[in-house]
């Protein structure tokens, strides 16, 4: 990615930045590492649809007014890429915690791994991960799932625009899918293994676009946060 001279930032009036998320950051963490960049300004900062700690690539943050589009940006289309691991399943459907269960995958054949990948395009329902964002009475529910508790979550309908199978190293699938708000990527792995009368799960996640952002624009953070630093910020009327 080519930077040009970095430009005066008005954060108040609204910047929309583009951020490379790291491995093992919550989406909150690349948030409250921005906000401390601008500080001693005092504006709102959010994040436009949160990413797994054990998933990278892009995170849109939002400023000052522009804090008001997240729902729009949240609402866009999403592009994955990643890696479903079949055999084995863990109970937040990926390597946040350890393998609960493993299956025999003598008999699963690559015919049987595309045929199935069709199953999944179109309108599904899924069950989100008792390990996921929901809400249920004002708290996450990962908190409540991390803490032991036993968590009730509904199903929803989402749309699967495109699941694409491009590579096959069984137990390891590469896959490539363009979904719709709401997807949980790591439900679409668990689902993927019991359609094929098997286990599976995320064993690695990238976002690549929301909408029309794509991630080979991104920052990486380390470099955002020197540009913030590095430049001059703008005062909005409502700071004069």
């Amino acid at each position: 990615m080519v930077h040009t001279t970095p430009q005066p930032l008005n954060f108040a009036d609204g910047e929309v930045l583009l951020v490379d998320k790291p491995l093992r950051w919550t989406s909150f963490d690349v948030v409250h590492k921005i906000r401390n960049a601008i500080k001693p300004l005092k504006v709102k900062v959010g994040h436009a649809g949160t990413l797994d700690p054990l998933a990278t690539g892009l995170l849109i943050i939002c400023t000052g007014k522009f804090t008001k589009r997240i729902d729009e940006f949240q609402a866009q289309e999403k592009t994955y890429t990643g890696t479903i691991t079949l055999g084995a399943t863990t109970p937040s459907y990926d390597l946040e915690q350890e393998i609960d269960q493993r299956f025999d995958l003598a008999g699963i054949t690559n015919e049987q791994i595309l045929e199935t990948a069709k199953l999944f395009i179109g309108e599904i329902e899924q069950l989100p991960p008792a390990h996921s964002a929901i809400k249920i009475g004002g708290e996450r529910v990962y908190e409540k799932a991390r803490r032991g508790e036993r968590v009730v979550v509904k199903p929803r309908t989402v749309h699967i625009r495109e699941f694409e199978i491009v590579h096959i190293d069984v137990p390891h699938i590469g896959f490539r899918v363009v979904c719709s708000k709401g997807t949980y990527i790591r439900s679409l792995a668990h689902d993927f293994g019991l359609a094929l009368n098997n286990g599976a799960h995320l064993s690695q996640l990238r976002r690549t676009k929301i909408g029309d952002f794509d991630v080979d624009d991104a920052w990486q953070l380390p470099d955002l946060v020197k540009r913030i630093k590095g430049v001059n910020f703008v005062a909005s009327n409502e700071d004069i």
